[in-house]
């Protein structure tokens, strides 16, 4: 696992011969990979990000985003930001996973000692994600066991033990703002059967503690057997969504009123291209759809074979993203579409975001709907789907972690490597079980906001900065050269020096300026609420200075001394020390490694 640094740079003979340097640098892969399983083929990878990247954002946060930034005007802006942040960085983080065959801590170790914290960020971030992500499938999991045997769905209609008595309508209020759909209170209260806040958890809902715990069985027997077993289950939960969207948008399209939704949808609203917010919401929508900085991407490209060709994956898995949130957009204003129409309502009094979109607006939608016995059930098989991907992906990250550095100590005590995902399975649902309260929607939402938020944005700041700047372009279009043949083009040189940093700067600087408190619904937390909240930010946060602190502590000689080795990378050190300071790097490679680069195979 450790390869790049016990045969090279260690002593100073080693140094000494810029062809024994070559020659290490040449096996690296070699050992690396006979240690490291790979994935079976390579629609396994493609398969397997592309259903992490594609996840309940892209249903339920895209189309809201887009309906409320100026429609139609809003994907300029959009595919600007995948263009200019989200292919280049994903790139990246593909680049550093194939190339290092590590995981992310491991990894950015290695590439910037100085941020090393940046790899356990994205390790504790992703685990404090998965503790809680599991919870929206128990919930699809429950209107899911809700949806058979019935002869109209129960959130339909007021006449259930759950309903508010002269507070429910069997449709959507519109401006009686006295009154609940009824879809809402199944929600709140046959749901959720929620409390007035998060002072008060009230008991477990036992039901989704079942629902929890059948998920959690359902995510450990896909992925026990690691990228082996992952991979052969992604062939089914990445690709049916797809035929599910495509059958709701052919039945949702010939409803009465579906037009009107989707030119609610699409109309551009040109004014507002000229707010500095539509753009920052698309870059973050971006940003947070591809799952840069979870540490994911990178865990899931170490496992690759070192000449995969993941300029290619990169194009596929954004190109993918960006199409299905088109296609989820289309398919949710549809429905919405007919809704204001069978209501006779405006279609902003119908829309809305998070998870009211898919567990309230579109609940209440498929129950109008002709043969709502088949449409709901697959409905929510398509959200389990969804949802799935992206939780294997996030308890990979901390899977491949704990192989990755404890894997000598861990394993020949648990004897077997299932016995690990099983662990640390268990210990996520354990931690939960407080989302499964009555009030557990108050701690869903802290939780949510602040790692997916406030979070992810530090920490992707930080990512950028070691890799682009710090360990820098020249070396990453080095990694790419060795693996694929040649080197990255301008487009993404400019993009990692330039484009990427500063923009995520302006995210990180914007999300601040704008900060506001949590909330959930007209719900405000109390002040000790939102210090929890911040605690919890710092969970993942906090590693980053203090991995710079140590590494600076641990060195030797003065301050700048101590500061500049911690910003020297381990990796391929002796390549780069023989680099002349102004010497093209396309010429060092093809004279002295171009014959040691496997073929590259289309």
């Amino acid at each position: 696992m450790d390869f790049g640094v016990g045969n090279l740079g260690e002593t100073s003979d080693s140094r000494g011969s810029g062809t024994a340097d070559l020659k290490g640098i040449a096996e690296m892969p070699a050992d690396a990979e006979a240690q490291r399983p790979t994935w079976s083929g390579r629609l396994e990878f493609i398969l397997a990000t592309v259903g992490y990247a594609v996840g309940l954002g892209n249903v339920w946060r895209f189309p809201y985003l887009c309906y409320n930034s100026g429609g139609g005007a809003f994907l300029i802006p959009y595919l600007t930001m995948v263009l200019v942040c989200g292919i280049p960085l994903l790139f990246m983080e593909f680049t550093v996973g194939q190339y290092t065959r590590l995981g992310p801590v491991h990894a950015f170790a290695k590439i910037c000692p100085l941020l090393k914290g940046v790899g356990l960020a994205t390790v504790v971030i992703s685990f404090v994600f998965c503790t809680y992500y599991n919870v929206l499938m128990s919930w699809a999991l429950y209107y899911l066991f809700n949806s058979f045997g019935m002869e109209t769905l129960p959130w339909k209609s007021c006449n259930n033990t759950w309903n508010a008595v002269g507070n429910c309508s069997s449709g959507f209020p519109g401006n009686d703002t006295h009154l609940q759909s009824a879809s809402q209170q199944f929600f709140d209260n046959r749901l959720l059967e929620k409390t007035r806040g998060i002072e008060d958890l009230g008991g477990l809902r036992w039901e989704l503690f079942g629902c929890l715990v059948l998920v959690w069985v359902i995510v450990y027997l896909c992925i026990f057997k690691g990228v082996k077993s992952t991979g052969k289950v992604v062939y089914f939960t990445a690709v049916f969504p797809y035929f599910i969207l495509f059958a709701l948008l052919i039945n949702n399209v010939q409803l009465p009123g579906a037009k009107n939704g989707i030119l609610y949808f699409v109309t551009p609203v040109w004014s507002k291209l000229f707010e500095v917010k539509v753009w920052l919401n698309a870059a973050a929508q971006v940003f947070n759809s591809l799952g840069i900085a979870f540490g994911s991407m990178i865990s899931m490209a170490s496992y690759n074979k070192f000449n995969n060709n993941i300029l290619r994956d990169a194009l596929i898995v954004s190109v993918a993203n960006s199409f299905t949130s088109i296609l989820a957009g289309f398919v949710i204003f549809s429905a919405v579409g007919y809704m204001s129409h069978i209501h006779n309502l405006p279609v902003d009094n119908i829309a809305t975001d998070g998870p009211g979109l898919v567990f309230v607006v579109y609940p209440e939608v498929l129950s109008t709907m002709p043969a709502f016995q088949l449409w709901a059930p697959l409905f929510f098989i398509m959200l389990l789907c969804l949802g799935l991907d992206s939780q294997f992906a996030t308890v990979e990250v901390a899977v491949t972690y704990i192989k990755d550095e404890f894997g000598a100590k861990v394993l020949p005590f648990l004897k077997r490597e299932e016995l690990l995902v099983l662990t640390v399975c268990f210990v996520c649902f354990a931690l939960g079980i407080p989302h499964i309260t009555k009030g557990g929607i108050y701690v869903f939402q802290l939780m949510d906001h602040y790692t997916a938020v406030v979070s992810l944005v530090f920490l992707a700041f930080f990512e950028v900065v070691a890799v682009c700047w710090i360990f820098g372009v020249p070396r990453i279009s080095l990694m790419i050269r060795r693996m694929l043949g040649k080197s990255p083009n301008i487009y993404f040189r400019v993009c990692w020096l330039l484009l990427c940093p500063m923009l995520v700067l302006c995210i990180l600087v914007s999300s601040i300026i704008q900060y506001t408190p949590p909330h959930y619904g007209k719900y405000e937390y109390p002040v000790w609420a939102e210090w929890v909240g911040w605690g919890v930010s710092l969970v993942s946060i906090v590693w980053i200075p203090f991995g710079a602190i140590q590494e600076i502590y641990n060195n030797k000689g003065s301050l700048l001394q101590r500061l500049k080795t911690a910003m020297t990378p381990t990796i391929d050190l002796d390549v780069m020390a023989h680099l002349p300071e102004k010497q093209n790097l396309d010429n060092l490679m093809s004279e002295k490694l171009l014959s040691s680069v496997p073929p590259v195979t289309q």
